[in-house]
């Protein structure tokens, strides 16, 4: 990465040696007639984050940044020139016949011994960063009911169990007027099924349900599954109560103080690092979203990986237009096609929604400089880091390996944070240059911004500034390294995000690609 800087003076950034535009970094923008360092002239006004011609460029020449074609000029375009959204041809996605199948997996890093957390170890060998009593439920028609009864417990019972850090309703819109046999059904089923074992419920959760609904409890829990204890009662049907309204609270509340007593003698306890399973997700990009953010925490991803942990990255529409880089880096042949069939799976259900992948890039990403879908997603996989991908996740499905992951998802930042928890996520890192207060109930979220001038003008919602990274006062490495310290100290509980002082909450978001009847 080379940067163009002189405190004084207009900026830029240009990745690789080989990108022909650059990204201007001056908070303002640089002026029409602004001159850059090495003689570079600005034409225009151009705003920060925005893209700077870096020599003539002509028309249906290849614009290139990270290295990589993100589209041609749809007409001439001088050199110190706003490179904009209207100027670019986007490329075809690359064909997934032709991709390349393992041929550059990574060497494996030394192993970091030595690093450890306080987390609350589980019955099936999971452990978990809180420690949350989850109820869940199995239709939408409970949520009234359920959501009144969890204000109750908040307000007169836990107070009583002061471990316990919270009580939340996993509360979703799925479960009956749904084909529920359908051929993709099994997407949401097992996505409800897998938010109950999320390892910062302790094995604990409830179920609350109808009765006469499609998605019954059964399916919800298993008998014999180590991550949820099924030995004491953990299931109110509402349609049993023989006496309406407040017995429904009543019978909810009993169960739940059976279950708080028993998280409430639980403590943390010295964990390695291995046990970590952190999430990572962007939202609100902008085009230094590939400069600061996401590249810090792909360097953090590779540190955890080598203490053994798990870490996962998402949002197919995100990283199908450089899937290459990823096929390539799979640790096998079955792995890459594994992420080839995902990316098969989401191609087939874009087109039956009459949508394409150009759909993704908001209009956000593109006030804040990002052109199209194929420079977001170069921008976005770089928080992957280096690591030789281990393994692939479809929806709603739970991780049973270590190492770096693909965690398929949509790339809504709701939908993805509701299926990286059912994956079995216990912390997540979430990546922002537009800002957004996201936040979950369930699991920790460490906000990054990926410019200072967000981090000052929200100083009380942003955990870490990469954006110190295009100022030149922090390195890459080094921001790295602090996210790593930062996420075992989050994960202890000795320190806690924006969003959880906040208590901001996003709603749990099923990803449901079945019918609705």
């Amino acid at each position: 990465m080379q940067l163009i800087q002189h405190r004084d003076s207009p900026r830029y950034i240009r990745i690789h040696p080989d990108d022909n535009v650059a990204v201007v970094v001056n908070d303002q923008g640089v002026k029409k007639g602004s001159r850059f360092i090495d003689g570079l002239q600005a034409t225009e006004f151009i705003p920060q984050c925005h893209k700077i011609a870096l020599q003539d460029i002509a028309a249906g020449a290849p614009i290139k940044r990270y290295g990589h074609v993100i589209g041609s000029a749809r007409q001439a375009l001088p050199r110190g020139s706003w490179v904009q959204e209207s100027h670019l041809q986007m490329p075809s996605a690359p064909p997934l016949d032709q991709l390349p199948l393992a041929n550059a997996v990574p060497a494996q890093q030394p192993p970091l011994a030595g690093y450890t957390f306080e987390g609350y170890r589980n019955a099936d060998g999971t452990v978990g960063t809180r420690n949350i009593l989850g109820i869940t439920t199995t239709v939408q028609c409970v949520t009234g009911v359920l959501n009144h009864a969890v204000k109750r417990i908040r307000q007169q019972l836990l107070p009583k169990y002061p471990n316990v850090d919270d009580v939340i309703a996993l509360t979703h819109s799925y479960g009956c007027g749904v084909a529920i046999n359908a051929r993709d059904a099994f997407i949401p089923i097992r996505t409800v099924r897998n938010l109950a074992r999320n390892p910062n419920l302790g094995g604990e959760a409830l179920v609350i349900g109808l009765g006469c609904e499609k998605l019954q409890a059964e399916q919800v829990m298993h008998e014999g599954d180590p991550s949820v204890d099924l030995r004491e009662p953990w299931l109110y049907r509402l349609q049993d109560s023989g006496s309406g309204f407040n017995e429904m609270i009543e019978q909810i509340m009993a169960l739940a103080e059976a279950r708080l007593e028993k998280l409430n003698r639980r403590r943390r306890e010295t964990c390695p690092a291995a046990e970590l399973v952190l999430g990572m997700q962007c939202g609100g990009s902008d085009a230094f979203s590939g400069i600061t953010a996401n590249p810090a925490l792909g360097y953090a991803s590779d540190l955890l990986v080598r203490a053994g942990a798990t870490v996962m990255f998402s949002e197919v529409t995100e990283v199908r237009d450089a899937v290459y880089m990823l096929t390539s880096r799979a640790k096998s042949v079955e792995v890459a096609q594994q992420l080839i069939g995902e990316m098969q799976w989401y191609d087939e259900y874009l087109q039956r929604g009459a949508a394409d992948r150009s759909a993704n890039t908001t209009p956000g990403n593109k006030q804040g400089g990002l052109s199209n879908i194929v420079e977001k997603s170069l921008g976005s996989i770089i928080k992957s880091g280096s690591s030789a991908i281990s393994g692939v996740l479809g929806p709603g499905e739970r991780f049973t390996q270590k190492g770096l992951l693909y965690c398929a998802t949509p790339a809504s930042d709701f939908v993805c944070g509701t299926l990286q928890l059912a994956a079995g996520m216990n912390l997540h890192v979430f990546t922002t240059g537009r800002g957004t207060p996201y936040g979950l109930a369930m699991a920790p979220v460490v906000k990054v911004s990926t410019r200072t001038e967000l981090a000052q003008r929200w100083p009380d919602l942003i955990d870490v500034d990469a954006g110190r990274i295009a100022s030149g006062a922090i390195s890459l490495e080094a921001l790295g390294w602090e996210l790593f310290h930062y996420y075992l100290d989050v994960a202890s509980g000795r320190q806690k995000t924006w969003a959880e002082q906040h208590q901001l909450h996003n709603d749990l978001t099923l990803f449901n690609p079945a019918p609705i009847t």
